[in-house]
């Protein structure tokens, strides 16, 4: 019996999905994983690059443009990205990664020389089209290059991991950076990551793409399923809540760390670098305890507890007023998302069915982007509009109400683990 008590045989199914072919391409497959962890570091050290540029171009209105070209990141991962992916099966695997990966550093390149605020927006939104389109092929692809259901569990395993990870090595990447180059140099720096990312893919061998139903009625199917799939399972939807809480200390983090430190610190760029690092560096640590505590302690009781490390930091932030106190809530804070966070695609993993199991994480990436697409936009504007005090007030209240809802969803009795 599952932890839903049944809920894992979900009654949408459309029979198998990969068939098994026993031979694997695994020379192919780790070039092109190779690719993916680079253009996955690289997005994230971008991103944190763009909040010192946004701050060099509007200073005391950084946190509003911050918040607004993430909230477009977001909206391109969420809305646009999936639509794009379907009306691109037709053409060749290898030839759109390729040129996803070009366009994204073109769109690094071009923001260096920026001057307005909507250049920004525009050049993002770009750019987080094509790294959630690549991000979805790249999962579509995978399967074909992979024989056997073992090998292909190992590779999520090896994706996830990466992603997992991505969230604190970046900032730690990002700082080393941005203490020796300034913002637009590191964004030119990351846009090599890029070239050779798509350099290890050319060396790959890929599958070429089959033809499919491009139906406006099929297409609406392949976009909608996935979430509709996660909502059905309870367990999931109390990962909704969990993404909602991880979402309004992130946002809080990549949003509103330049605009604290030299904004109201009225400190220099390499400290803004220094509290990156220090979340990046609280993620890294509770991700290394965290194949311990799962021999003590069951998914939710240690998802609950970084949901709680998350409640408590954002309150305290309230009162936060220098950099010493500002960089151990930030490791603070790091520790909570990777408690709080990391566990959920192994949950996943552990209910699905095998042919299921792309589509929900899939799904997972989608909610997850959404949750943050709200909290990057709140984080930007009610820091420009209310000042930091109050918006780390709504959003510990935010993150306080979403641990709540899980708890509600997942009872503490609802199953064994």
């Amino acid at each position: 019996m599952s932890e839903t008590g049944g809920e894992t045989d979900y009654g949408i199914g459309e029979g198998p999905g990969v068939r098994w072919s026993g031979v694997s391409d695994k020379q192919s497959y780790y070039r092109l994983f190779a690719g993916y962890v680079f253009a996955l570091v690289a997005t994230g050290v971008a991103t944190v690059a763009l909040a010192f540029l946004a701050f060099d171009i509007a200073w005391d209105n950084s946190g509003a443009v911050i918040g607004t070209a993430l909230s477009l990141k977001m909206l391109a991962y969420v809305m646009a990205a999936p639509i794009v992916t379907v009306l691109l099966e037709r053409l060749p695997r290898k030839a759109v990664l390729i040129t996803l990966d070009l366009v994204r550093a073109a769109c690094l390149l071009l923001l260096v020389l920026v001057t307005e605020i909507w250049h920004i927006y525009l050049l993002v939104f770009v750019f987080s089209l094509a790294s959630g389109t690549f991000s979805f092929v790249y999962m579509a692809v995978v399967p074909y290059l992979l024989g056997t259901e073992e090998d292909y569990t190992r590779s999520l395993s090896r994706s996830r991991i990466a992603a997992e990870l991505e969230g604190p090595l970046s900032p730690l990447v990002a700082a080393g950076l941005l203490f020796v180059l300034a913002p637009k140099s590191a964004i030119a720096v990351t846009a090599a990551a890029f070239i050779l990312s798509a350099l290890l893919i050319r060396a790959a061998h890929l599958p070429s793409s089959k033809p499919a139903d491009m139906s406006p009625d099929r297409l609406l199917r392949r976009v909608t399923r996935g979430p509709a799939l996660f909502f059905s399972v309870p367990l999931f939807r109390a990962v909704v809540a969990l993404d909602l809480a991880v979402a309004s200390a992130a946002a809080m983090v990549q949003v509103n760390t330049v605009v604290l430190v030299q904004g109201m610190f009225d400190l220099q760029r390499d400290d803004s670098a220094l509290a990156f690092g220090a979340f990046g560096l609280g993620s890294v640590l509770a991700a290394a305890v965290l194949p311990l505590l799962h021999k003590r302690f069951r998914d939710r009781s240690i998802m609950l507890a970084g949901l709680c490390v998350l409640c408590v930091g954002l309150t305290l932030g309230i009162v936060q007023s220098s950099l010493p106190g500002l960089l151990l809530l930030w490791a603070w804070l790091g520790i909570g998302v990777s408690l709080a966070l990391t566990p959920a695609i192994f949950l996943i993993r552990r209910l699905a069915r095998p042919s299921d199991l792309l589509g929900l994480i899939a799904a997972q990436m989608s909610i997850a982007s959404a949750c943050l697409l709200v909290a990057y936009a709140l984080a930007g504007w009610l820091g420009a509009a209310l000042g930091m005090g109050p918006t780390f007030a709504i959003l510990a209240a935010l993150c306080c109400g979403a641990t709540l809802a899980f708890m509600r969803l997942w009872p503490i009795d609802m199953a064994r683990e």
